[in-house]
């Protein structure tokens, strides 16, 4: 998924070649020239380069990096950074420096490819590298800086593809700067008007400042450059506190006065009647597969939601949506229409929630055009009003949502098809009112893979699928009942540890669930964070059996990822960002494939959850 050409292998090596020539010129009685050293008054500017302090003064790209304990040059920790597909793992600061002064950059390294340069510099920006360094090496570098410059950012970085790189002990030596205060706190903090799950908030510049932390009871939750931010992924009808600082390469300035807001009521994006946690199923009703045909009269009481599966295209990008019981000829058992609704009600009754699932793997629909949008909305209308549903289920997978080339930014789409299903939803969700369950099944290559790669990428040749959920999600969060992702069907997914993960044991449902429940960069840029998502609008999705799709979870591993998720225990290496309790539950492809299996997984979650 990268582009091909846009990048080339590091520079070749002339270490050898300038060996021979410097003992040439040695031998010849010629003078070699050498870095000039620091004067007197030269101290080291880099802030926190022994990374003692962890990563206090450092940004690293994509979440690259994280201080570690070992191995390390010097002191009790160093940096460790890891490339991960377009992300070199680059960690840099900005220093103020003096115009016109000569300047020596050196760092301790250890792995291949690792570099060490300066930016900035208004002169010549320098940078050096080792190709392989088993133990740490020294790398030094020196630069000169220009009439007017008064700041350079120093960096090291990996190379593509490579393992993870070690830096210690960065020292950048010459004369200090004009010194630089730390800014005063900021005034003027306000919230604006709330959602049900954000509160945009905004303040006066502090002078002096280069950016700003956002803190929502005494936890920082996002950092900014602006003067604005809106802080998401909260809970609705709560009270929050809010404060904001500044900061410098001086520092941290004192937090300010609190401000206080509390979030809109839930709404679509509320619980929609569901229990604390909740199982929800697939009941193939439009066809039958090896698993048989199940009635949904015959469908047992684990089940809180059931989707029916599927609501299908009269073609891919009419938006016009069919759904009818399976033919007898293909279920010799299939209930009547009548017997059908009479059932469904019965569910109801009995608190249940009964959607239709429009996709599914062969169910491509593509709404290219505002007439499929419209088409969209009153075609899924009459299934709902004809068969008394409580909602929608959104399962598009295939080529029914890809990104134009362009859109780069999830936050603020334009590509058709992803426009408009945001707004057929939203027509939907404005009809039918605060009572809609609104859920969605994407796999994990529209959602967590979205944290490297994003649609086409920034020089194109991507697959512009990639992510392209993200953006559906993030602009329906506050109408969204339920997000449960398929964990199965998938290839390795690098979470949030920046390993990969694969699919078919705890550790790839613990890894893939903390995304959600902690948000994440969006390929790797820390300017467009895909805000976490509320614990109970999160369930984790399976397949029921062995039959029903590879990457199965037996149920002492769906066990374990439940104890990791609700109760931070038995999660093995991973290592969580939270503990939520409130976790909604567990997803599964089927109900018809559970009970082929003799229903060993809604047993397994009845006992877990004590249904």
């Amino acid at each position: 998924m990268e582009r091909t050409g846009s990048r080339t292998g590091p520079p070749v090596r002339l270490s050898g070649l300038l060996a021979v020539f410097s003992a040439a010129l040695l031998t010849a009685g010629a003078l070699v020239a050498t870095a000039p050293a620091a004067g007197a008054a030269d101290v080291d500017l880099a802030r926190n380069g022994g990374f003692e302090a962890g990563l206090d003064g450092w940004s690293c790209t994509g979440g690259s990096g994280t201080a570690v304990s070992t191995p390390v040059h010097g002191g009790t920790s160093a940096l460790k950074a890891t490339p991960a597909g377009s992300d070199n793992a680059r960690c840099s600061q900005t220093v103020t420096v003096k115009p016109d002064s000569a300047y020596t950059l050196a760092a301790w390294v250890r792995g291949s490819y690792v570099y060490l340069g300066a930016s900035g510099t208004g002169t010549t920006d320098v940078s050096t590298w080792t190709q392989s360094a088993g133990a740490y090496q020294q790398l030094t570098t020196t630069f000169r800086t220009g009439p007017a410059t008064t700041s350079v950012t120093v960096y090291t970085h990996g190379w593509y593809g490579t393992p993870a790189y070690y830096a210690d002990d960065l020292t950048l030596t010459g004369p200090g700067g004009d010194p630089v205060a730390v800014p005063a706190a900021p005034t003027g903090l306000r919230a604006g008007t709330a959602t049900a799950s954000a509160v945009p908030l905004s303040w006066t510049a502090s002078a002096g400042a280069t950016g700003y932390r956002v803190y929502r009871g005494g936890t920082k939750v996002l950092d900014t450059t602006g003067t604005s931010a809106t802080v998401t992924g909260l809970a609705a009808s709560s009270a929050y506190s809010f404060q904001v600082s500044a900061v410098n390469a001086a520092g941290e300035s004192a937090k300010s006065a609190a401000v206080s807001a509390t979030t809109a009521t839930g709404g679509g994006g509320g619980d929609g009647g569901l229990p604390a946690h909740a199982l929800v199923g697939y009941l193939h009703s439009s066809f039958a597969n090896g698993s048989g045909y199940t009635r949904m009269g015959d469908v047992p009481d684990s089940w809180d939601v059931i989707d029916l599966a599927f609501g299908e295209p009269t073609s891919v990008t009419s938006g016009d949506i069919r759904f009818s019981l399976c033919p007898v000829t293909e279920c010799p058992n299939v209930e009547s229409e009548a017997e059908f609704k009479a059932a469904i009600k019965a569910k109801q009754a009995a608190g249940k929630k009964v959607l239709i699932s429009i996709g599914g793997q062969n169910g491509q629909v593509q709404l290219a055009s505002t007439a499929a949008r419209d088409a969209f909305v009153s075609s899924v209308s009459k299934i709902i009003d004809t068969y008394g549903l409580d909602g929608l289920d959104i399962d598009f997978e295939g080529h029914s949502l890809s990104l134009a080339t362009g859109d780069t930014d999830f936050r603020s789409p334009t590509t058709p098809v992803i426009v408009n299903l945001i707004s057929a939803v939203k027509t939907l969700k404005a009809k039918y009112g605060a009572g809609f369950v609104l859920t969605m099944a994407p796999e994990t290559f529209f959602v967590q893979l979205g944290h490297q790669y994003y649609g086409s990428g920034p020089w194109g040749g991507q697959d512009p699928r990639a992510g392209a959920y993200l953006p559906v999600i993030h602009a329906l969060r506050d109408d969204l009942t339920l997000l449960h992702v398929q964990d199965y069907n998938s290839g390795p997914v690098m979470g949030l540890d920046n390993q990969y993960h694969s699919m078919g044991g705890a550790d790839f449902h613990i890894a893939m669930t903390d995304m959600l429940l902690t948000g994440f960069p969006v390929a790797g840029d820390q300017a467009k964070v895909f805000p976490a998502l509320r614990p109970e609008q999160v369930a984790f999705g399976l397949p029921a059996s062995t039959q029903a799709g590879n990457g199965h979870t037996s149920p002492a591993e769906v066990t374990k990822a439940l104890d990791c998720l609700t109760r931070k225990s038995d999660c093995g290496t991973y290592r969580t960002h939270g503990t939520w309790s409130g976790l909604r539950g567990l997803m599964t492809w089927s109900i018809n494939w559970d009970r082929f299996a003799n229903w060993e997984f809604s047993k397994n979650f009845d006992a877990y959850f004590g249904g």
